[in-house]
């Protein structure tokens, strides 16, 4: 391995640690916990390393959006799999989403809430975020063929249940018929 490829991997290794370390902490205590300070003295490197990798905290935050993102993507790719039809593979998948999106509040929370500069349906959309689209699209495809906005009906009211599930503001028992209202929505429409 030459010098430049070594490099290159101690600092794709650094990001990683970044990236984890900010999730970690935000797990445990909340985004505000989340600082270039803190996060230097987690992976115990100087702020100034920090910033040779990230311009700021929403840089940071983005990061692990776009982490969230490829593990959703391959979530949803996933979830519907064995599915007897394409409305049991839906709903298999709608029931993930939600279960994503309460399992790793923080994540989710980069993901959808916090300000990252991340863009879906634009010309500089990142791949995660492209694959996450596509996976959903997937979904959606059986009922409504290349619907983009059936596809973005079906994210925006999975991120409705989950915002609402995430706050408290819903009934967690009715979580069942929820789905099964969403899904009929989305075959039925």
């Amino acid at each position: 391995m030459g010098v430049s490829e070594r490099k290159q991997r101690l600092r794709d290794e650094r990001e990683r640690r970044i990236v984890e370390a900010a999730r970690h902490i935000a797990e445990r205590e909340g985004w505000g916990a989340v600082t270039i300070r803190r996060l230097a003295d987690e992976i115990e490197y100087s702020q100034p390393v920090l910033y040779t990798h990230y311009a700021n905290r929403e840089a940071i935050v983005a990061a692990v959006a776009v982490d969230g993102f490829v593990k959703l993507a391959a979530m949803l790719r996933s979830a519907g799999q064995g599915a007897p039809d394409p409305a049991e593979a839906a709903a298999r998948a709608a029931g993930a989403y939600l279960s994503f999106a309460a399992g790793h509040p923080a994540l989710y929370e980069a993901m959808f809430v916090l300000p990252t500069g991340l863009r879906f349906g634009s010309d500089d959309t990142v791949a995660p975020l492209r694959e996450a689209f596509a996976a959903l699209a997937a979904i959606v495809a059986p009922f409504h063929p290349a619907n983009e906005a059936a596809t973005e009906f079906l994210w925006s009211a999975l991120h409705g249940l989950a915002e609402l599930e995430r706050t408290g503001r819903i009934r967690p028992e009715a979580r069942p018929e929820r789905l099964s209202l969403l899904i009929r929505a989305l075959v039925n429409a």
